[in-house]
């Protein structure tokens, strides 16, 4: 009987596959195995004459069958439930946030509108020069919807701090995309790491400013809530250098709809949090701030959960701007020419696949008032930040009152401004960069 348990013990061994990263889809197998050897083991012990004779002792009540329940070591009794809640003097105190910015969760699914006003952020700069225009009242702005003139009702300059979320790119994909864009002489992930650290260290500047950094590559991952704490952005960016992508998926439009309305996903890292999964709070709910999302992506999705459609109606309906640093062009650049027009059969992406990537980016920028900044080289990093941080702190704050419609479709926003006064839009000279979109809410 031992010799026939060893035998069909040693084959089950060999069948087993080898178990090498995640192990989930072998579990079947190796449960299968396991009943093999279970089924065959009884299956013998009942063939045997001591199994007759335990029989016959159990029923003779010589022989407790407790004792075989009772075979396998037990723990310790306890008085303590197994899922005690924590008690609140042991947990550490939570990092304090601006009391304007709401930390609870919200509905994942849905964007509310607490108020009954639209919110329009504009930066107006000069058509030749860049040179962003300061200084602008009132009564120089106009907006228009469907081509119908809006009153404007709450109007701010650009005097508030910034409140940003980085969105960070952080995958296989744009790990070979760093790499061989910088020709194999530093490791790729630099490509996303480089722009994201000089942003959070030069341009957050503390008490005001705060800033929220999520990475994504299979799902989105929030390394850590609002901050202005120089030693948690330090301590982001040590983060990603010290680690590695694990999964070659750019997800990039739940990636979008999870900062913007939030949802349930993996605790933030760098809270040591005892949960596994925790409820976000998007960054629609952030009132009273002014807000901006900061994505540097190469912009190619694998396969989200949601298409591109629906993740640019959750960006229009956010209304809230979008800057995009995009990553890879150093990659397209020395090898764009030679690649092939559509992607191989291993998932690699061809011509096209960059093309549709970079037009999903640019249209995410332009509708929401953001800016699309693509860089082939390294050295443009540090101008394209300043230009960022630039019409970040130069946007001037609008909102008006939208009719009492309740369709949900799309309507069109145009925002024009008369520089010098004279009663005429002056929309040859100066470009007003602002949201193009407002979708309304459905009844």
């Amino acid at each position: 009987m031992l010799a026939e348990y060893r035998r069909v013990t040693s084959l089950t061994r060999e069948n087993e596959a080898p178990i090498v990263g995640d192990t989930s889809w072998q579990l079947p197998v190796i449960a299968r195995s396991r009943k093999v050897v279970f089924m065959s083991y009884s299956y013998s012990f009942r063939r045997s004459l001591p199994f007759l004779l335990v029989i016959s002792l159990i029923i003779s009540g010589v022989v407790n069958v407790s004792v075989f329940s009772q075979s396998r070591r037990q723990p310790p009794p306890t008085n303590e439930k197994k899922n005690k809640r924590p008690d609140p003097s042991e947990q550490k105190p939570e990092e304090q946030v601006p009391t304007d910015i709401i930390n609870k969760a919200q509905d994942a699914e849905k964007i509310t509108v607490s108020t009954n006003l639209v919110n329009v952020d504009a930066v107006v700069y000069q058509k030749k020069g860049g040179q962003i225009m300061m200084g602008l009242k009132k009564p120089q702005f106009a907006i228009f919807v469907d081509g119908v003139q809006k009153e404007i009702s709450n109007f701010s300059t650009p005097d508030a701090p910034i409140t940003a979320v980085m969105v960070i790119e952080y995958s296989k994909w744009s790990e070979v995309f760093g790499y061989y864009g910088s020709g194999g002489m530093e490791n790729g992930t630099y490509e996303v790491i480089r722009p994201a650290s000089l942003f959070l260290s030069q341009f957050i500047k503390p008490p005001d400013d705060y800033a929220s950094v999520i990475a994504f590559d299979m799902r989105p991952t929030p390394l850590t809530d609002f901050t202005n704490d120089p030693r948690r952005i330090n301590e982001v960016i040590n983060l990603l250098l010290r680690n590695q992508p694990a999964f070659r998926e750019n997800n990039l439009f739940d990636a979008l709809k999870f900062t913007l309305i939030g949802g349930r996903g993996d605790s933030v890292v760098l809270e040591n949090s005892k949960s596994e999964k925790s409820d976000y709070t998007g960054l629609v709910s952030v009132q009273g701030r002014r807000k901006a999302v900061i994505l540097i992506a190469s912009g190619w999705d694998t396969f989200s959960k949601i298409n591109y459609g629906q993740a640019r109606k959750i960006v229009q309906g956010a209304g809230i701007p979008i800057y995009v640093i995009g990553t890879a062009g150093m990659f397209k650049a020395r090898y764009g020419d030679r690649i092939s027009a559509t992607g191989g059969i291993d998932g690699s992406p061809g011509r096209m696949d960059f093309l549709q990537a970079e037009n999903q980016l640019k249209t995410f920028a332009t509708e929401t008032g953001g800016a699309y900044f693509p860089y082939i080289f390294e050295g443009e990093i540090p101008g394209i930040l300043h230009t960022i941080n630039a019409m970040l702190r130069s946007q001037y704050s609008l909102a008006f009152k939208p009719d009492d419609l309740h369709d949900g479709k799309s309507h069109k926003i145009v925002v024009k401004v008369d520089v010098d006064g004279d009663g005429v839009y002056d929309e040859k000279t100066f470009v007003v960069q602002a949201r193009q979109v407002y979708t309304a809410p459905k009844s």
